[in-house]
């Protein structure tokens, strides 16, 4: 996967984010991908609600399903 600088990140709009705070970044099908791994291992280890595990796997779905087409 491809990182961000911390200029591309500061670049990007509020809502390219899965949660708010600017958490999980989702710009892309990579990237979303990637949030989507990481949401699942911080669910499992309770550092993520179910509610926001559920917010991150709604939009970066999202962003999987623009990509596709």
């Amino acid at each position: 996967m491809s990182r961000l600088t911390t200029e591309e990140r500061d670049a990007l709009p509020d809502d390219a984010f899965a949660l708010p705070g600017r958490r999980y970044p989702i710009p892309d099908a990579a990237h979303a991908r990637d949030a989507l791994a990481r949401a699942s291992e911080m669910l499992h280890r309770g550092d993520l609600s179910q509610e926001e595990y559920d917010t991150i796997h709604r939009k970066a779905e999202d962003v999987l399903r623009r990509e596709r087409m």
